[in-house]
């Protein structure tokens, strides 16, 4: 197949309540010119899109098996030039490995690296505004639970991200 096909994106799917309340806090503080995509928790950056069909078919058996994930919301995180929320969740990380373990001949740099689960809501700002964004989100923030419902594979074209499929948890 051709090298041009597009990557592949897998993220988790977010119950309703869980996703509006990250969205809600992605659109009021994720630089405008910069916020094309939703609120969004990413297992994989770029997996091979000439894999597509075996990546399918790898979602859907492991989503057959796999239950709700229960995700809790400890605290936000300072990342330098932005703010992620912290997520807590066993099972999703345990999932990603999985599939890191299945996958690793086709995972880039930044996929071998240690997984850390987060929900970016600012980026690419100054360090003193992301610094105060944090001190702010942290003085006032209320840890809460929530749940992964299932996996979305996304195109990456350069722009904002095109859906291939989503895969609902069954297990």
């Amino acid at each position: 197949m051709s090298a041009s096909i597009a990557p592949l994106i897998l993220t988790l799917k977010f119950d309703s309540s869980t996703f509006k309340s990250l969205n809600q806090l992605r659109q009021q503080h994720f630089p405008p010119e910069r916020n094309f995509l939703p609120a969004h928790i990413t297992l994989f950056h770029a997996l091979p899109g000439e894999e597509a069909a075996s990546i399918q078919q790898t979602l859907q058996a492991d989503c057959v098996q796999t239950a709700v994930l229960p995700l809790s919301f400890p605290q936000p995180q300072y990342l330098g030039r932005g703010v992620a929320i912290a997520i807590h969740s066993p099972p999703l990380v345990q999932l990603r490995q999985s599939l890191a373990a299945r996958w690793n001949p086709w995972l880039t740099r930044q996929d071998q690296q240690g997984y850390r689960p987060h929900v970016t809501i600012q980026n690419k700002v100054d360090g003193q505004r992301a610094r105060q964004l944090y001190q702010q989100l942290e003085q006032d923030w209320q840890p809460f639970e929530g749940y992964g419902e299932g996996l979305l594979l996304w195109y990456y074209r350069g722009g904002p991200w095109e859906l291939l499929q989503e895969f609902s948890f069954v297990g």
